[in-house]
This record gives C-alpha cells, sequence and structure tokens, in this order.
C-alpha cells in the first residue's frame, strides 16, 4: 500500500460513570466520528469507561498502541472523581505536573468569576511533558501528549477544542476549506447550516459571528477533503442563504 492510499485511524474513549448509568447521553462520538472523517481520519473504535484509573489506563494503553490517534473526554474537571489526568498518567508512567501556561489561561478566565481555588487550579495538571490544546469556552484546556488528546466531556467544550485541532493533525488527505460571509444573525439561519452539512458527507461548516460597522454578521468555512465535495457544499450553502433572502460575499467579509 502506497503512501497515498494509507488509511490513518483513531479510537476514542468515552469517560463517565453518568454515561455508563444513562443519566447522561453521550454527544461526542458523533462529533468526533464527523470531524476526524473531514480530518481525513477513520475512527475506528470506540470504548466507553468508568471513573476508574485501572479502566481508563488499560483502555488508554490497549487503543493508543493499535491506532495512530487516540481521544478522550471527560474526567478533566475540578472535582474528586475528575481523575482521567492522573489514571492516562500513571499508564504511560510518567508524572504530573501544573503546565504553566494553563495555570495563566485559568489565572485569567477566573479573575472576575472569583479567583483561582485549589479545585480550579486542578483543571491545569496534565501528564508531565503535555502540551495544551486551546479552549476558549471556559478556560480549562484540553491536553496533547504524543498521539493522545484529552478533552472535555461537555460537548460544547469538546467541539471548541477540537476546532483548535482543525487541519493540524497528519491524516489520509489534504484538508481543503473554502469561505463565504454574509450580513446575518447566526441564529436566523442556524438550521440552514446544520442542513447543508448533514446533505454533503465528509464535509463540516464553521460558523464565524462578528459584530462589525453596527451589524451582526458572520463568515462560514466549509472544510472535506474532497475537492468536490467542497465546491457542491459551498454551491449549495449559497443558494440556500440567497434564496433565504441573505446575499453572500466570496471569501468571507
Amino acid at each position: 500500500m502506497g503512501a497515498r492510499e494509507r488509511i490513518w485511524t483513531a479510537a476514542l474513549i468515552v469517560i463517565g460513570d453518568e454515561i455508563l448509568s444513562g443519566r447522561t447521553q453521550d454527544r461526542n462520538i458523533a462529533q468526533i466520528a464527523s470531524w476526524l472523517n473531514v480530518q481525513g481520519i477513520r475512527l475506528r473504535e470506540v470504548r466507553v469507561v468508568a471513573d476508574d484509573s485501572d479502566a481508563i489506563g488499560e483502555a488508554v494503553n490497549a487503543l493508543r498502541a493499535r491506532n495512530d490517534y487516540l481521544f478522550t473526554t471527560g474526567g478533566i474537571g475540578p472535582t474528586h472523581d475528575d481523575i482521567t489526568v492522573d489514571a492516562i498518567a500513571m499508564a504511560l508512567g510518567v508524572g504530573v505536573e501544573v503546565h504553566p501556561a494553563a495555570r495563566a489561561m485559568l489565572a485569567g478566565y477566573y479573575e472576575t468569576r472569583g479567583g483561582l481555588t485549589e479545585a480550579r487550579l486542578r483543571m491545569a495538571r496534565v501528564p508531565a511533558g503535555a502540551d495544551l490544546i486551546e479552549n476558549r469556552m471556559s478556560g480549562a484546556p484540553g491536553i496533547r501528549l504524543g498521539n493522545i488528546f484529552i478533552m472535555a466531556g461537555v460537548p460544547h467544550i469538546t467541539a471548541g477544542m477540537l476546532e483548535a485541532l482543525t487541519g493540524t493533525l497528519e491524516g489520509g488527505a489534504p484538508l481543503l476549506s473554502a469561505q463565504i460571509g454574509c450580513w446575518v444573525a447566526e441564529s436566523e439561519i442556524a438550521d440552514l447550516l446544520s442542513e447543508a452539512e448533514r446533505s454533503h458527507d465528509g464535509c463540516q461548516i464553521g460558523s464565524y459571528p462578528f459584530f462589525r460597522e453596527g451589524r451582526v454578521g458572520a463568515n462560514f468555512v466549509v472544510r472535506s477533503t474532497s475537492q468536490a465535495g467542497l465546491d457542491a457544499c459551498m454551491a449549495d450553502l449559497k443558494a440556500a442563504l440567497e434564496k433565504a433572502g441573505w446575499p453572500t460575499i466570496a471569501g468571507g467579509i
């Protein structure tokens, strides 16, 4: 098999007693699978494990060994049962340290929200040698260590971390993108965007609202590994927006 034909794979570990008990329904599997597909990477297996150090460690070592990438969601918050960082560090045979950049991010985020308490500082702890994944939603970053990506369990925070990683992973095909802009409130066309993305498998639409010149608008970035798929999605998105009465601007605003 040539280099161009190689299939890059990923696995996902969903961590949390609340998932296994049925109290919380997981939404991260679908969004991570879709995101990986757009990156040209195939999600090959998913395992759901309890908040148990041994279970997490066993799953991490098994799945990272047979996939190019391993993602985890859940268990990186400020409470005593958020043990993912410790469990992964133990599985990898490394220590746990407070990442200085993570501490600075959290200090800035919580400066007007009651300060950086001991509990909140737990969210700056990482396995030794790890890098950070940006999180614009709640300050607490995700963590990258080798081929492992440790992310939040809250779906909209996970989505922000995936956005920060978009286009940064080596995958099966280069990621292509195109952009259009529109003077429209994002909330007005949320359903339209969802339908356009659903209609084009392998495409992902990012929406980036702004307030400028006294008006609200948004830029829309379509991403795909297929030029034909990208072009078709862009054409349909443009047509749908203009049919709804919102003229588009090629290349964004």
